[in-house]
């Protein structure tokens, strides 16, 4: 599916400002849809909004269909009245620029006991309506996730909650075990279910606050899910695992010029040939669910979906490995068979084959150029903007990307020649002379994280790919966001071309 001409910036909902130690789904995210609307942009970008785990990586949830209760507007749940005034009368000083993601866990879990036995005794009639359709409507993964949380949060102080450590009966879910256990653990199954109640709540508001203006939200969607999630305790038998529950095999890239034994990542493999028995019904439903949350999903590891890397579980790096080849063009045709043109964006990075070139351009999916790859080697590298098609998405860098000023510091002496050389320039606005490098591209979208807008160095880089803690912290405040950034925003968009009229 192609896009028209238009241009964005990337910027998860946790990187907001907020009093409440996260950014959230309040004031502040409805003030940065007036920033886009204001600066005539027409994309919003985020990562997975899932509920997070070991790492705070969203790339690593507990479900691929649940939204993450940190996101969750305190304000708006007093409005909504789920909460008492008095419940936001002391809030700790939490870091103003960075999430402390244990302190925030802490604190929003007791708000959140609070909102739910608060509901419980106060919810109107129309509230309790609204709770009991929201459960029904989402049962086919809300019941199965409910309850693996309760049973994670019943297991954590024992064993670390991961759920093969369960007690063998539940951890197979055979079915006394499933009955005897949702009838005790009851009450926490409903928080759970509650707090995705507000999260869906307050999202797609904001979502539909942004559509108004013209704005569209594209989402992410990785190809893997995590192993501790109630996706796969939920359905074993769509993924390669043995007797005891455990993967047999799991995800990763091979070894490459950036990492001499590959990446590991640790997610477990589907059994394809086992989810096109039924047109990839998990599948098809996971998309469904996603384009309920955003317009635009933008597939994470597209490559995978031709041919991705076998490891297996034992092996400690990925050297060790074999391409398997999956589900190709019959995955998205059987997509496109059942949900109509899919509003799709191949991450097409990494090493590329013809095959998954052609995957791509079947579908008309645009692919993924990134400027910080096309400088300092070939002159023809097929990331620099004279090499474009139109059908593409350019970045400066991603959320996995240096910010644009911390990687020109970095950069080779001739890799910065190439830059200045290329884009007429002295180096000492780096960051804007790529955002305007990226909107005059003949790309149809542009997308720039909000770090490359205010100049920012590498202190407030999102993630570092292959490293386990200190990412996903990244956060601004107000201030940040000048009256200067929206101008020259509005400035290049006009002037490249990239405005879209509200309603396109």
């Amino acid at each position: 599916m192609k896009f028209p001409r238009s241009s964005g910036i990337l910027l998860h909902p946790t990187s907001l400002p907020s009093r409440y130690g996260i950014g959230d789904l309040g004031a502040a995210a409805y003030q940065f849809v007036e920033f886009l609307t204001a600066s005539r942009q027409s994309l919003w970008q985020i990562l997975p909004l899932g509920p997070t785990g070991y790492g705070d990586s969203p790339y690593q949830c507990f479900s691929a269909f649940a939204g993450n209760p940190m996101l969750i507007s305190p304000d708006k749940m007093v409005e909504s009245g789920y909460l008492p005034a008095d419940a936001l009368t002391n809030v700790p000083d939490f870091p103003a620029h960075r999430i402390d993601y244990g302190w925030v866990i802490h604190y929003k879990n007791e708000l959140f006991d609070q909102a739910f036995t608060h509901f419980q005794a106060n919810a109107s009639d129309a509230q309790q309506a609204a709770f009991d359709q929201f459960c029904a409507k989402n049962a086919a993964w809300l019941d199965d996730f409910g309850l693996f949380m309760a049973l994670k949060a019943h297991h954590m102080e024992q064993d670390g909650g991961v759920w093969n450590t369960w007690p063998t009966a539940i951890a197979q879910r055979e079915p006394e075990a499933m009955t005897r256990w949702m009838d005790d653990k009851a009450d926490e199954i409903d928080r759970q279910k509650f707090l995705q109640f507000v999260f869906f709540e307050q999202w797609l508001a904001l979502k539909a606050y942004a559509n108004e203006r013209g704005i569209k939200i594209i989402g992410d969607a990785p190809i893997f899910v995590a192993y501790d999630s109630a996706d796969v305790w939920a359905n074993p038998d769509l993924f390669y695992l043995n007797d005891d529950g455990s993967p047999a095999v799991i995800a990763g890239v091979p070894p490459d010029y950036f990492s001499a034994t590959g990446q590991r990542w640790g997610n477990p493999l589907y059994r394809w040939p086992v989810m096109a028995e039924d047109d990839y019904g998990w599948w098809q439903e996971r998309l469904k669910a996603t384009l309920t949350q955003v317009d635009i999903v933008r597939l994470d590891h597209f490559r995978g979906f031709e041919a991705y890397w076998e490891i297996p579980a034992e092996e400690e790096t990925a050297v060790v490995g074999q391409w398997v080849k999956g589900p190709g063009l019959d995955f998205f045709q059987t997509m496109a068979d059942t949900m109509g043109d899919l509003p799709i964006i191949a991450e097409d990075l990494g090493v590329i084959t013809p095959e998954v070139e052609a995957m791509r351009d079947e579908f008309d999916f645009p692919g993924m150029k990134i400027l910080q790859f096309a400088f300092g080697g070939e002159k023809n590298s097929s990331f620099l903007p004279h090499t474009f098609p139109r059908n593409a998405v350019v970045y400066t860098g991603t959320h996995d990307n240096e910010t644009t000023v911390g990687w020109y510091r970095n950069a080779s002496h001739a890799e910065q020649d190439h830059v200045r050389r290329y884009t007429a320039s002295d180096g000492h606005d780096i960051a804007w002379d790529m955002i305007r490098l990226a909107f005059a591209s003949v790309a149809d979208m542009a997308v720039v994280p909000l770090q490359d807008t205010m100049s920012l160095d590498n202190s407030a880089r999102m993630n570092f790919p292959g490293k386990a803690s200190g990412y996903w912290q990244w956060r601004f405040i107000s201030a940040m966001l000048t009256g200067e950034i929206q101008r020259r925003l509005l400035e290049i968009t006009e002037l490249y071309g990239r405005i879209q009229e509200t309603g396109n």
